[in-house]
C-alpha cells in the first residue's frame, strides 16, 4: 500500500512544503538516522512526527549519504566479520587467513542501489573517520572554552538555584531566578535577543525543539537530562515519572517546556539556559543559538 505522507504538495516523500517560498525542499539528513514522511510536517507547518527515526542497530544503517536506513550487509563464504554493522556504517569483511587484517567493503545484496563491490577499501570508513574526528575536535575546544570560563564562575556556583522548592509549592509558580549568576557568561555564547526572546520560542522552532529533545531526553549515566531540569523548575517526582512513562507519545522536554510556559508566561530563554548552565549541558546552550535569525526577523 503506497504511503501517502503528511504532505499533499510534495508527493516525494524526503521533501517537505516550505511555506515561505511555497516550494518542495529536501529534509535534512543525519547519519544513524532516516527521514520521516515529509520531514513530519504538514503543509501548513503542523507536525504529526520528530523529523527523524533512528536505524536499528545490527540491522540497518545510514552513514548520512543518503535519506533513508539501508540493510546491513552479510560477509560472503570464506570472509570473517571484521567490523560489524553500525547504524553509522555498514558491515565490513576480511578474507579468511589474511594476516594483514585489512577490511573489505561488502555490498548490501538488499540494496539495488548500491555501487560496484570494487570500491575503494578505504571508502567504507570515510564517513565514520570524519564525523569521530569532527567529534573529538567539537569536544577539546567545548571542554577548553568551558575552563577558560568556569574559572570566574566557581566562586558564586555553589549558590546556583538555591531557590527553596517548598515556596515553589505554595506559590503554585517558579522562581523568577533573578539572582541567578552567569549573565555575563551567557552572553558570550548567546544574544541579547535570544536571552531575552520569550521561552515560547523553543516551542515554536521546531527544529531546534527537536535538537534540544534529542540531545537531553534520553537517559545517560553521568548526564544531566530533562528529569534534571524538571526537578529545578519544581516539578514533583511523580509528575516526571509519568511524563517519562509517556515518552513515546510525546517528548518529556516538550511537556516540562509547555508546562513552564503556562505556569509562567514571562519566562524568557535566558532563564533556560542559565539552568542548563547550571547543568552543566553547554551542547544545549549552543543549539540554543540557532534561534538567533528567527528571534531576529520577529
Amino acid at each position: 500500500m503506497e504511503t501517502m505522507g503528511h504532505s499533499k504538495k510534495c508527493p516525494d516523500l524526503k521533501t517537505y512544503y516550505k511555506r515561505e517560498t511555497s516550494t518542495c525542499e529536501f529534509c535534512s539528513l543525519r547519519p544513524g538516522f532516516e527521514v520521516t514522511d515529509n520531514c513530519g510536517l504538514d503543509d501548513v507547518g503542523g507536525r504529526h512526527e520528530f523529523h527523524f527515526r533512528e536505524c536499528k542497530a545490527n540491522f540497518t544503517f545510514n552513514d548520512g549519504s543518503g535519506a533513508y536506513c539501508k540493510n546491513c550487509s552479510s560477509c560472503p563464504p570464506g570472509e570473517n566479520i571484521w567490523s560489524p554493522c553500525s547504524t553509522t556504517a555498514d558491515t565490513t569483511c576480511q578474507p579468511s587467513g589474511s594476516t594483514t587484517a585489512v577490511p573489505v567493503p561488502v555490498t548490501s545484496l538488499t540494496d539495488k542501489q548500491s555501487g560496484s563491490k570494487n570500491d575503494y577499501v578505504g571508502l567504507q570508513w570515510t564517513v565514520p573517520l570524519v564525523i569521530l574526528i569532527s567529534i573529538m575536535v567539537a569536544g577539546i575546544c567545548a571542554f577548553l572554552i568551558y575552563k577558560k570560563r568556569k574559572r570566574g564562575f566557581n566562586a558564586g556556583q555553589k549558590t546556583v538555584l538555591s531557590y527553596s522548592r517548598r515556596s515553589s509549592y505554595i506559590n503554585a509558580g517558579f522562581s523568577p531566578l533573578s539572582a541567578l549568576p552567569g549573565n555575563n557568561d551567557l552572553e558570550h555564547i548567546l544574544s541579547p535577543n535570544i536571552l531575552s526572546a520569550p521561552l515560547q520560542t523553543v516551542l515554536d522552532n521546531l527544529d531546534v525543539l527537536e535538537e534540544l529533545v534529542i540531545l537531553l531526553d534520553p537517559e545517560s549515566q553521568g548526564v544531566k537530562n530533562t528529569k534534571h531540569l524538571a526537578s529545578h523548575c519544581s516539578f514533583t517526582a511523580t509528575w516526571i515519572t509519568y511524563t517519562y512513562s509517556m515518552k513515546e507519545s510525546k517528548s518529556p522536554l516538550k511537556a516540562v517546556l509547555e508546562g513552564v510556559t503556562s505556569r509562567n508566561p514571562d519566562w524568557t530563554v535566558g532563564h533556560l539556559a542559565k539552568l542548563l548552565r547550571h547543568m552543566e549541558r553547554n551542547d544545549a546552550i549552543a543549539v540554543l543559538s540557532k534561534l538567533g535569525l528567527n528571534v531576529i526577523q520577529v
